[in-house]
């Protein structure tokens, strides 16, 4: 029998009422955001799943909000799949599988993760877009730290100057944040914190939880987590120009999409 987990709390959020009460189903929002599948693991019971739909939605919408972005960016113009309760890593509560494009939270621990892990989507999705002459597997945050040959647009400029806010200082020498991240990978022994593509989910974690619109289920855990005690979270001055940083990029975005829309 399945035991109530965190999935059942009340997370807490403040955006706008886009369901007006009213239950939503996964193919619901399959259908709304344009995902290719949305897939749901076998335990997840139906309340479960009842559940977990209310929840994306509410998150994907105030998403929405906080980025001034429509659908198909949400959905990396359709390109993205999601799974809840399936398809996951071992010990890990989320994970964005990038052979398959698919998002995937763990049933009762994935609240919280999904901006983390959507941007590593986005990320994978839009290296091709910035930079020319990559394979399959590269992520923007990467290539740009690997020196590849940026194609020239100003919406690549703006998500550069992004990464080149996190990875360098002032003088080109590595920022603080990397410095921060590479030694908490040190005192752990592994390399995780400091790989780029990580560094810049958590830049954005940072920049959705510090919006106005707030969703725990969304976006938690960069201000008073182990995580963010570890320093491995921007903050500071780098914190605030790293948000507006970001906030710009996707507001130029969404018009870009908005203008070019029939």
């Amino acid at each position: 029998m399945s035991q109530p987990g965190r999935l059942h709390r009340e997370f807490y959020r403040n955006g706008a009422s886009h369901r007006d009460g009213a239950d939503v189903s996964f193919q619901d929002i399959r259908k709304l955001f344009n995902f290719p599948a949305i897939t749901v693991g076998r335990w997840v019971t139906a309340q479960e799943q009842q559940l977990a739909a209310n929840l994306f939605f509410d998150a994907l919408y105030d998403l929405i909000d906080i980025l001034q972005v429509n659908e198909q960016v949400i959905s990396l113009n359709g390109s993205l799949s999601l799974a809840f309760g399936s398809g996951g890593q071992k010990h890990s509560s989320a994970h964005y599988n990038s052979n398959k494009r698919q998002l995937a939270l763990a049933k009762n621990a994935g609240g919280g993760a999904l901006a983390h892990e959507w941007f590593h989507a986005f990320d994978h999705y839009i290296a091709g877009k910035v930079f020319s002459g990559l394979d399959y597997g590269h992520f923007a945050s990467q290539a740009w730290l690997d020196d590849a040959t940026q194609t020239p647009h100003p919406l690549n400029d703006l998500l550069c100057q992004c990464f080149a806010s996190l990875f360098l200082d002032d003088r080109g020498s590595p920022s603080a944040y990397l410095k921060r991240s590479i030694e908490a990978d040190r005192a752990l022994k592994m390399y995780y914190y400091a790989m780029p593509q990580e560094m810049a989910a958590r830049a954005f974690e940072a920049c959705i939880q510090d919006h106005a619109i707030k969703n725990a289920f969304l976006v938690s855990g960069t201000k008073m987590s182990t995580e963010a005690r570890l320093g491995i979270y921007p903050h500071g001055n780098l914190r605030t120009q790293v948000n507006q940083q970001l906030m710009a990029y996707f507001a130029r975005l969404g018009m870009a999409l908005a203008r070019s829309a029939p």
